[in-house]
C-alpha cells in the first residue's frame, strides 16, 4: 500500500483535498487520539495567502442533487499567523492503522496562493524554512494582477511563473491546476517545464445558484462558486486521463471520489494519488474508509 510520491514515503495514496478537512478543528471534536490515527496519508492544507483574508460574504454554500457549490473565498489567517498557529498542531500525525497499511508520518502539504510571482515566491520561501513542511502546493486558479489572466488557464504565463518560483525551493512544488481551461493538458504541461514536480486535480468547477425565492438573482455571497462532488466525477475522470498521458510527472486526482471503487478508476486512469474533498463533510473517516477498500 505505501507510495513513493515526490521522494516523499507515504503509507497508501488517499490524501485530502485542500480545504476540505479542517485538521484542528477534527482534533478538537475528535481527541487527541486523531493524531494516532489520521484518516489520509497526507495532509494538505487549506490554501494560505500572504495576508489574512476573510472570505466572502455569506450565504458561501449551496447544495445542489448530486454535490455542492461553495463560495467561502478562500479565507485564512495569513502566512505568518498559519505558520505560528497552526504548522505546531498538525504536524507529527501518524497514519489509521485501519487503513490496511503499515503506519506512517503523514507529511504536510501547504496550499498557497498568490497573484503574482513574486507573490508565490515569497510563500514558497517561507514554506521552504519550515521543516514541517514537506512539500507545496501552489493555488494557480487566481487572476494575475498584472495581466488579469487566470494563472493556471495560460499554459505560456503558468510556465514562466513557475521558472521563476522553482529557484525558492528544492521541497517538491504540486500545481493544482483548474478544470476551467480550454486545454487543461497544456497547461500541465507548462507546468511541467516551468519546472513543476507534481501537477493535482481537478479544482471545483465554475457554477452559479439562483436565489430560492423572489426575483431571480444570483444567491451565493461571491456571485459565483465551485461545484464539487460527484457531480463532477466523469470530468476529473476524463481530465486526469488526459493530463497522465501528457506529462512525465506524477498527477494527484480528485473529483467527487466517494468510494474505494472511485479512487480506483483514477488510479487506473494514471493518478499516482488519490485527494477527496467534500466527502469529507459527510464523512470525516472517509480517507481511512477508501484506504481501507483499497487494501
Amino acid at each position: 500500500m505505501s507510495v513513493e510520491f515526490c521522494g516523499l514515503r507515504l503509507a497508501h495514496p488517499i490524501i485530502n483535498g485542500s480545504g476540505t478537512f479542517d485538521a484542528i478543528a477534527a482534533l478538537q471534536a475528535f481527541g487527541e487520539g486523531l493524531g494516532e490515527a489520521f484518516p489520509f496519508s497526507a495532509y494538505v492544507s487549506k490554501t494560505i495567502t500572504l495576508r489574512p483574508r476573510a472570505g466572502n460574504p455569506p450565504p458561501r454554500l449551496w447544495e445542489t442533487s448530486a454535490g455542492m457549490i461553495n463560495s467561502i473565498g478562500l479565507p485564512n489567517k495569513g502566512l505568518e499567523r498559519y505558520i505560528a498557529e497552526d504548522l505546531p498542531l498538525i504536524a507529527g500525525f501518524r497514519t489509521d492503522p485501519a487503513a490496511g497499511a503499515e503506519p506512517l508520518e503523514v507529511p504536510v502539504l501547504t496550499n498557497v496562493m498568490g497573484s503574482t510571482a513574486d507573490e508565490l515566491a515569497e510563500l514558497v520561501e517561507a514554506c521552504d524554512a519550515q521543516e514541517r513542511v514537506a512539500a507545496i502546493e501552489l493555488n494557480v486558479s487566481c487572476p494575475n494582477v498584472a495581466t488579469g489572466l487566470d494563472i493556471g488557464a495560460d499554459p505560456a504565463e503558468l510556465e514562466r511563473v513557475l521558472a521563476a518560483v522553482r529557484p525558492r525551493t528544492p521541497k517538491p512544488l504540486i500545481v493544482k491546476l483548474t478544470p476551467n481551461a480550454a486545454d487543461v493538458p497544456a497547461c500541465a504541461l507548462g507546468a511541467e517545464a516551468g519546472g513543476a514536480d507534481a501537477v493535482s486535480l481537478v479544482n471545483t468547477l465554475r457554477a452559479a445558484a439562483l436565489a430560492p425565492e423572489g426575483p431571480p438573482r444570483l444567491w451565493l455571497g461571491g456571485g459565483t462558486g465551485g461545484l464539487s462532488g460527484p457531480a463532477i466525477r466523469p470530468v476529473a475522470l476524463a481530465q486526469v486521463t488526459a493530463v497522465a498521458a501528457s506529462v512525465e510527472i506524477p498527477v494527484v486526482g480528485m473529483g467527487g471520489v466517494q468510494s474505494a471503487v472511485h479512487a480506483r478508476q483514477l488510479l487506473d486512469a494514471g493518478a499516482s494519488l488519490v485527494a477527496v474533498g467534500t466527502e469529507n463533510f459527510r464523512d470525516p473517516a472517509v480517507g481511512t474508509r477508501i484506504a481501507a477498500g483499497l487494501s
